[in-house]
């Protein structure tokens, strides 16, 4: 499916997809990008799926600030979703060198490739990867990542991670929904 527009107006429709998607490939496992939190909440009643939320990495915004508050990761941990906060493996190391040294260096430039098919698809990539690497979903199996354009979710794929140490391996099955090239900007 590809939408018309970017961003949270099409949360609640990603979810749908991806919980259908799940039922119907049998995939037991879904990792979410959500900063506060939001689009997390939406899977908590889904006993049946491991969901991991994946936010941004603490001093993201501002150093030493976390951007998702205590209260809502408690309520979702409470609820049975894992929620990892940690390096971006897409940027990380890499971005401090190239803000204090200039250029662009290999793992940007990958981020960069995959932003070719939408924000959503990168970030999809990227948190995938980063809940392999915390031993949050298993190695070796299809799983849905969903994610999105800046606030909420309008992307989600069955992606079949693999670590960062060979993130080569890592592959990109299925396009659920995204936006539509020509409402990226």
């Amino acid at each position: 499916m590809y939408y018309e527009s970017i961003g949270k107006v099409n949360t609640k429709s990603t979810v749908d997809l991806a919980i259908k998607a799940a039922g119907e490939k049998n995939i037991k496992n879904i990792v979410v990008a959500s900063s506060s939190g939001d689009t997390a909440g939406l899977f908590k009643d889904r006993n049946d799926i491991n969901v991991v939320c994946v936010t941004y990495v603490n001093g993201f915004s501002e150093p030493g600030k976390k951007s998702m508050q205590q209260e809502v990761k408690d309520e979702l941990e409470g609820v049975g979703i894992k929620v990892l906060s940690t390096t971006h493996v897409l940027s990380g190391a890499e971005r401090g060198i190239s803000r204090a040294f200039g250029g662009t260096y290999p793992v940007e430039i990958m981020a960069n490739t995959l932003r070719m098919l939408g924000q959503g698809v990168k970030v999809c990539v990227e948190v995938s990867v980063m809940a392999l690497d915390a031993g949050l979903i298993p190695y070796g199996e299809p799983i849905i990542a969903v994610a999105g354009s800046g606030k909420g979710a309008d992307t989600a794929v069955i992606v079949t991670p693999s670590h960062a140490s060979s993130i080569f391996e890592t592959k990109i099955n299925e396009i659920i929904c995204k936006p539509s090239y020509y409402t990226e900007k």
